[in-house]
């Protein structure tokens, strides 16, 4: 396997060398970084190449690097079912810059980049409809960014009063209570070995 897939780099490398940032081959499974503006030519070389046709967009999604220049990796997988192979292609892009959108060559990319927008606040240019798909229309903020605070910043629950959904500031019901997880048994009555707390 790792033989076909060092064969498939040098191919992709061979081919589109203008296009590749860096070529990995880790776990079994081929990385490809490309520069963000070469996305849509790059995923097109790669479904439309005989020897590549990744022709199944698996997944698209984003890793968050705040302490980067760079913050976002934007991650594609494809899949070549006439080759039997899969890879992951990657590039970087700035909170302030726009990623290309490549629902042109892969319309099922349409709600991946949609969910990638709701939850890292990604911007893909020339997406036909860019809007939030899993989080309410006036949500802030983007859960899957490492900044956003576990609570969220407002909660919303029915009022029986006013007979509809209302929106508060996040308010903890609960005093925080201190964990010293050092056993996932808290509270239980018997000790499994190697679970004894260290004094």
């Amino acid at each position: 396997m790792s033989e076909a897939l060092q064969e498939l780099a040098a191919h992709i490398e061979l081919k589109r060398g203008d296009d590749v940032i860096s070529t990995e081959i880790a776990y079994g499974e081929l990385t490809v970084t490309v520069a963000a503006s070469k996305i849509v030519d790059f995923v097109t070389f790669l479904r439309d190449d005989p020897n590549c046709m990744f022709s199944t967009l698996v997944d698209l999604t984003s890793v968050d690097h705040p302490e980067r220049p760079v913050r976002f990796d934007v991650v594609w997988h494809f899949l070549s079912m006439y080759r039997n192979q899969r890879i992951r292609v990657k590039a970087g892009v700035r909170e302030d810059e726009m990623c290309p959108s490549i629902v042109s060559v892969h319309p099922a990319a349409n709600w991946f980049e949609r969910e990638t927008f709701d939850m890292f606040g990604i911007m893909f240019s020339g997406h036909p409809d860019l809007r939030r798909i899993l989080t309410d229309y006036g949500f802030r903020g983007y859960p899957l960014r490492k900044d956003f605070p576990t609570t969220g910043y407002v909660e919303l629950r029915y009022d029986e009063t006013e007979k509809r959904v209302v929106y508060e500031p996040v308010k903890l019901t609960q005093e925080y209570r201190q964990f010293d997880f050092l056993s996932p048994w808290e509270g239980a009555q018997y000790i499994l070995p190697g679970d004894e707390k260290k004094s």
